[in-house]
């Protein structure tokens, strides 16, 4: 699991900069930030889209990495993440070691906000007996749905005049996972068994729930992932999955490249293997529930020849 990056700059060198550039207070705990809004601080645009979903314009939200172009693992928070967070009444992080960051630069300060851990809402077994946790919970929309719940609990309680409206919009969202699933489960009777590739573990909540079967060799994945070398064997093992036609599409992170993932996508384009692409952050342009009928419908167009 790569995690982002932690602070480049020391914790007291961070409140320095803040001491010099930060204005008004954090507004205290259940309280509307100025004009009415709630201040909310997200680790990705993809949590900070989810709450823009259920707050509408009674929330202000940061979210800390929005570039589309950028392999999040590159990311280094800095003294202006960390001004955010302490101005932040509501927090999301993903949790589950991805970015960890988030709870550094929160102990270094004295802000209390409310904090969202995603991989905690989740309920799932952070300690799985077998295998690595998958830490890339906003590809499982069950997850989300209990994401859509807390956060209308949450911004209920710190604004609690828009609660209403809050509990439609939350209502509203969670209509529209649902059809997400819907999706997903059309997917499923129509291909149920069908083995995928993957580069990285990122979609695979998605694909396992469209009834798909992920044949990647796991040390090649975990290689990637990880952003070590590959075995020389299992990258074999890999391309041949393509020239053996064992997979009907392969689920390819645009946000993570190298000499080996680009090597697999060659070997599935030479071998007329259709690729999706995918990634973890909200692509310029999109919100997260069209981002995510997109990435479901390149699936069925791919397995569908």
């Amino acid at each position: 699991m790569r995690r982002l990056l932690v602070p480049a700059l020391p914790a007291a060198a961070l409140l320095l900069g803040l001491t010099a550039c930060s204005g008004a207070a954090a507004p205290a705990p259940g309280t509307s930030a100025a004009g009415g809004t709630v201040a909310v601080v997200a680790s990705t645009n993809v949590y900070g889209d989810i709450v823009k979903a259920v707050g509408g314009d009674a929330v202000e939200v940061t979210s800390i990495i929005d570039d589309p172009s950028q392999d999040p693992h590159e990311y280094t928070a800095n003294a202006r993440t960390q001004l955010a967070l302490t101005k932040a009444q509501l927090v999301v992080e993903n949790g589950g070691g991805y970015d960890d960051f988030v709870g550094t630069m929160l102990s270094a300060t004295t802000a209390t906000p409310r904090v969202v851990n995603v991989a905690d809402v989740s309920g799932y077994d952070q300690k799985p007996a077998q295998g690595e946790f998958n830490e890339h919970l906003w590809y499982d929309f069950p997850t989300m749905v209990k994401l859509t719940d807390q956060l209308s609990r949450d911004l209920s309680t710190l604004a609690p005049d828009r609660a209403q409206t809050f509990s439609a919009n939350a209502a509203a969202f969670t209509a529209k996972l649902d059809g997400l699933e819907k999706t997903e489960a059309t997917l499923a009777e129509a291909h149920r068994g069908v083995g995928v590739a993957i580069t990285e573990p990122v979609p695979l909540y998605l694909l396992d729930a469209s009834g798909l079967v992920d044949r990647t060799p796991e040390q090649f994945s975990e290689a990637v992932e990880e952003g070590s070398d590959v075995p020389a064997g299992v990258l074999q093992e890999t391309l041949a999955l393509f020239s053996g036609k064992k997979v009907g599409l392969l689920a390819y992170n645009e946000q993570t490249t190298g000499p080996q993932t680009e090597a697999v996508l060659a070997a599935a384009k030479a071998n007329g293997v259709p690729v999706v692409g995918m990634t973890e952050t909200l692509p310029a342009g999109k919100d997260y529930v069209g981002w995510m009928q997109g990435n479901l419908d390149a699936v069925g167009s791919a397995l569908q020849g």
